[in-house]
């Protein structure tokens, strides 16, 4: 039990879901027995989700992850003073609540780059909000990015026992197009290695998605593939003895091919070319990862369902399935060493 990690469950945005599905999640007895959460948030907006969901906890209020009781049926919450929190609305854009949802995000940051938490569980945020509040993030991945001086990062998805990290993420489909570069690749390439060797995975390939539809067929529908990538596999073989790669796979068969096993580890060169299949095979219990961090950082997969939020009907599949992922990254102890 002493083993346990310690894992900061950011609270997400006020007028979202986050404070619901974290009480929820937190609710089972199966979280406790390997970790130990705590919650960084509001006290009275989670004091708030447990009345409406009627849920008989209590809360232990606490300014540093030392004082945390860390058993069932009390919820630790280390507690940030952003006055108004508590009075705001739910399901509704609000500068407040961007600023609030960001106050956490940093804090959670701070802990982990410190070692005082092993792992980061982020709840979801509202992009709108947060701009509103002046800071001009794409999202999550980008705050740890810069909180942590990292500059060769990249999302993952996982879900079902597949993992897709993405070459770009939060830009058009045209500039998307314009960043599946060489060393960009090499480095996605890279990350995708450490994930299938330092967790040790059976299948050791690495599928690597095109571009272009038919993988460009050889200049005829693009050049990305002959130009980029081929030449970013090439030199990823030779630089990483052993490494194991699949491709560039045209992009309607890469999931084909990992269904049936080919490999379970994918690279893909934008957003909507993982995001869409990953959905498809479980919307409701995917996870989001940022890969290449000084710390570990996990989240839900999903926003803050404003329609949902306050009425007690927000299901915490993708926070379970987040938490489970934080507890196996933080045994392994799997992120770049420096901070």
């Amino acid at each position: 039990m002493k083993n346990r990690p310690i894992l900061a469950i950011t609270m997400g945005d006020p007028c979202g879901i986050g404070a619901e599905i974290a009480v929820k999640a937190l609710s089972e007895k199966s979280m406790y027995e390997e970790a130990r959460p705590l919650i960084i948030g509001d006290k009275e907006r989670i004091r708030q989700s447990l009345a409406f969901v009627d849920i008989p906890l209590k809360i232990n209020v606490v300014t540093t992850p030392d004082d945390a009781v860390y058993e069932h049926g009390t919820l630790d919450v280390l507690h940030m003073e952003v006055p108004g929190v508590s009075e705001l609305g739910y399901g509704k854009v609000n500068a407040l609540a961007g600023e609030a949802a960001v106050t956490y995000i940093f804090k959670s940051i701070d802990l982990a780059k410190e070692r005082q938490v092993d792992a980061v569980v982020t709840g979801p945020i509202n992009k709108e909000s947060m701009h509103m509040a002046g800071h001009h993030y794409p999202g999550h991945t980008e705050i740890f990015a810069q909180r942590t001086d990292t500059k060769d990062y990249a999302m993952m998805l996982s879900a079902e026992g597949y993992f897709v990290i993405h070459v770009s993420t939060h830009c058009s489909l045209r500039e998307a197009c314009d960043r599946a570069k060489k060393e960009r690749v090499k480095k996605v390439i890279q990350l995708a290695y450490e994930l299938v060797t330092v967790n040790d995975m059976p299948n050791k390939n690495i599928g690597i998605a095109g571009l272009n539809p038919h993988s460009g067929e050889n200049g005829a529908f693009g050049t990305e593939e002959v130009d980029e990538i081929i030449p970013a596999m090439e030199e990823s073989r030779q630089e990483i003895p052993g490494i194991q790669l699949i491709g560039p796979v045209p992009p309607d068969s890469l999931f084909v091919k990992a269904k049936r096993n080919d490999y379970r580890v994918m690279a893909v060169m934008y957003h909507d070319q993982g995001h869409i299949p990953m959905k498809i095979i479980n919307f409701d219990e995917g996870v989001n990862v940022t890969l290449g961090l000084p710390i570990i950082r996990t989240s839900v997969d999903h926003g803050t369902a404003f329609g949902k939020a306050g009425k007690g009907t927000a299901s915490a599949k993708s926070l379970h399935a987040a938490i489970a992922l934080g507890i196996e990254m933080a045994l392994n102890k799997f992120y770049k060493k420096e901070v």
